[in-house]
């Protein structure tokens, strides 16, 4: 007799789950709509955080035509995004970069961005915690020392803490609302700016007026100096598939979350940027240091009697930015450890019976920033080495999963997830290969800081260096060869579930 019981979308999801090597029981629950899963991604790659942060520096070094940066960056993480859509579609299980090598490539490789990302994440979710401290300052007035900055960013990791400890409704929640606090905060703000605030003409997007012709390699060095903005605004998208065991269907509305949240973030990150750019009354003095804070002096001078309402929004998307960092960087410790690849894995592992979270690795995921931070009152060289490879260590877990997926299909990998980039596919990844490898050498690259060499070089040591660690205690211990997950199996046979 033919079975015909109706397969319920729970028991697709739970079978594709199988088919991958994982059993859906007592773990995640799939309670993160489509749109919480957007807006997680959205406060993740978090337009107010990556431009507010960037914006002083990238003006004073390039000029207006740095905000050319933000659409550059946005084409090619657009690339980027297309292939993680891909991929996800085929192997939707939590933590992102690593399950995706893991499959591509193989137990090295992965153990290798597994590692390289998870410094990434912490020493991001440092530095946003760390950027936060001013603006939570300015909406008290207040005006803050080192201690006070360190108080206040470890104030937001436990706020942010506390919303991840809630479970995945509430981190969906949480993320709905940062988004429209970043909606307001970039959108409103940048339409408000251009039909009232603006100073300029639109030609001043052609004329860097001066600014960085005396840079070394002249203009263009000053321009892909200053194009670390964009580079900084475009991740978050791969946050989307972090989650994947907590979205229903994952195979199919993970990617299209991926290329919602890029459309979104792109046409917010480069409004705020270019409505900022139009704003500013005076390029020279941004350029020469006479004006250190040109945003808040726009907030002020246009939203002056609602002023703390704006600080409030922006610090809003500040914690519901860090709130999101820290749920990919839970999952992505969750998704290792729970192959056994972590010291201390089978502890890594622990779930919250109640809420559906992965305890211990949020705590990692809380605890390490906030160590980070607590380091910058004694060694302010360290916070920034560890900050600085946030970004750079990003790209390359970025450009891994691309490049292996480019390795897996030359040896045969026949994508079987709901979303395929079909005869676009090759293309589509060389580019997008092509794209990480200037984007990496380009943060990287040594630029005078005005300090010693150490200082200058200070990013490229320290990305060596926890390459270095990881790859001696992967070979040292062994770790990659725990655990019985399946490993390099992309061009092999794979189960496609319909």
């Amino acid at each position: 007799m033919t079975d015909t019981t109706p397969v319920t979308e729970h028991d697709e999801d739970a079978a594709h789950l199988a088919s991958l090597g994982y059993s859906y029981d007592t773990t995640f629950k799939r309670e993160m709509s489509f749109f919480g899963n957007v807006s997680l991604g959205f406060t993740y790659l978090s337009p107010i955080a990556g431009v507010y942060s960037m914006f002083a520096i990238s003006l004073g070094t390039a000029g207006p035509p740095m905000a050319w940066a933000l659409v550059i960056a946005l084409v090619g993480q657009f690339l980027v995004g297309l292939i993680f859509g891909e991929v996800v579609s085929n192997y939707p299980v939590a933590g992102g970069v690593y399950p995706w090598s893991r499959r591509l490539w193989g137990r090295k490789y992965a153990w290798m961005n597994g590692w390289i990302y998870v410094v990434a994440l912490v020493g991001t979710i440092a530095a946003v915690a760390y950027g936060a401290a001013p603006f939570v300052g300015s909406l008290f007035g207040a005006s803050l020392d080192g201690v006070g900055i360190v108080l206040i960013a470890l104030g937001t990791l436990v706020v942010a803490t506390i919303l991840n400890f809630s479970g995945t409704k509430v981190l969906s929640i949480a993320a709905i609302v940062g988004l429209i606090a970043e909606m307001i905060g970039a959108v409103v703000i940048g339409i408000y700016l251009i039909f009232f605030g603006r100073q300029h003409e639109w030609s001043i997007f052609f004329d860097n007026q001066g600014i960085g012709n005396d840079a070394p390699g002249g203009y263009l060095g000053a321009f892909a100096a200053a194009a670390l903005i964009g580079m900084f605004a475009y991740y978050g998208f791969e946050a989307n598939g972090d989650v994947a065991e907590e979205i229903k269907d994952p195979s199919r509305q993970v990617p299209k979350a991926m290329r919602m949240t890029l459309y979104i973030g792109g046409f917010a990150a480069n409004l705020l940027a270019f409505s900022l750019v139009l704003a500013v009354p005076d390029f020279q003095a941004v350029a020469d240091g006479t004006v250190t804070d040109p945003i808040g002096e726009l907030l002020m001078a246009n939203f002056g009697p609602i002023f703390p309402i704006v600080m409030l929004i922006i610090v809003i998307a500040f914690i519901s930015c860090i709130t999101s960092l820290q749920a990919a960087a839970s999952r992505l410790i969750y998704s290792m450890a729970r192959d056994g690849f972590l010291p201390g894995s089978a502890k890594l592992t622990k779930f919250n019976a109640k809420r559906h979270v992965p305890n211990n690795a949020l705590l990692v995921a809380a605890i390490v920033p906030g160590l980070i931070v607590i380091l910058s009152l004694f060694l302010v060289q360290a916070l920034f080495a560890l900050v600085g490879f946030g970004t750079v260590g990003i790209y390359i877990g970025f450009g891994m999963v691309v490049l292996a997926a480019l390795r897996a299909r030359i040896k045969g990998w026949k994508p079987a997830g709901k979303f395929k980039l079909g005869a676009w596919a090759y293309p589509v990844n060389i580019l997008a290969l092509l794209w990480g490898i200037v984007a990496v050498i380009n943060i990287i690259w040594p630029r005078p800081t005005g300090g010693t060499w150490v200082e200058d070089y200070l990013l490229i040591m320290t990305t060596v260096g926890v390459i270095g660690i990881g790859w001696i205690y992967m070979l040292v211990s062994k770790a990659y060869l725990r655990g019985d997950a399946p490993a390099a199996d992309a061009s092999g046979p794979i189960k496609t579930v319909v």
